[in-house]
């Protein structure tokens, strides 16, 4: 007896509909870490997922690419891989979902957060680069306290080489979080020779004003060489082994372009 697999969603393609993982009850888990202070307000927890759609240039977590590489986990098990933190979190910081892409597996993602709020009363974010929004209803937003928002590039073009996947599905999705009123802190990695160019930055800090109080922080965040030996680890050509970290004046130079629009940018 064969079972047929999920329905495609009428907002995605059906083959992008069948990568995805539509069961609430578990999720597929790269790792976590108990004590992150990069990954939205104060101190957090952070759930990496596994499953990305995406195959960006400059990935420091190509390890987390394939869905059912990650650890089977329960939607109890991480509910409870939480718990003992849950009353130091509800006064430091708060719970993020990252990845990978966490609007892969968005039923258990959406679950998860669900829980962590109602049972622990915790602050939760959103780690994605949203270009899997479509996905899921209004409603599903309700349990996410913030958004970080990856914007990779502003040209469409550019885009596409630097991630496999099209920009506009992104652009929906901050249109869409501004209408609810969801705050957002926008991130954009700098990366010398991909997204440093001064016209680029400038086109995507004009989109970012256009989306108002919404968008409580932009984040430059310079490339760097940490995920490196991950590509060597997993035998990929890593595409940018040779790109620098951009110079200091450089990362202030892109920040001073976002601060020119009144955005504020860390």
């Amino acid at each position: 007896m064969t079972t047929a697999g999920p329905a495609p969603h009428p907002h995605l393609a059906p083959h992008v509909s069948a990568a995805l993982h539509h069961d609430p009850s578990h999720g597929y888990l790269h790792s976590v870490e108990t004590g992150a202070a990069v990954d939205g307000p104060g101190m957090r927890f952070v759930f990496f997922l596994s499953g990305c759609l995406f195959r960006c240039s400059y990935c420091h977590n190509p390890d987390t690419w394939k869905l059912h590489n990650g650890r089977r986990v329960d939607l109890e098990q991480a509910v409870a891989e939480v718990r003992p933190y849950a009353g130091f979190l509800r006064r430091a910081g708060g719970v993020t979902v990252s990845g990978g892409e966490p609007l892969m597996q968005a039923p258990f993602v959406g679950a998860l957060l669900r829980r962590l709020k109602d049972e622990f009363g915790l602050h939760t974010a959103l780690d994605t680069q949203g270009f899997l929004h479509a996905s899921v209803d209004d409603a599903w937003f309700d349990a996410v306290d913030l958004v970080l928002l990856d914007i990779k590039h502003s040209d469409p073009q550019a885009y596409h080489a630097l991630t496999g996947q099209d920009l506009q599905p992104t652009l929906d999705c901050a249109r869409r979080l501004a209408a609810l009123g969801k705050a957002m802190w926008i991130r954009y990695v700098l990366v010398p020779g991909l997204t440093d160019a001064p016209d680029d930055i400038a086109r995507l800090a004009d989109f970012v004003a256009t989306l108002g109080p919404a968008v409580q922080r932009v984040e430059v965040l310079p490339f760097h060489q940490m995920g490196a030996h991950k590509w060597t680890d997993l035998g990929l050509d890593y595409p940018l082994a040779a790109t620098p970290t951009p110079t200091p004046e450089a990362t202030r130079a892109a920040r001073a372009i976002f601060a020119a629009r009144g955005l504020t940018v860390t």
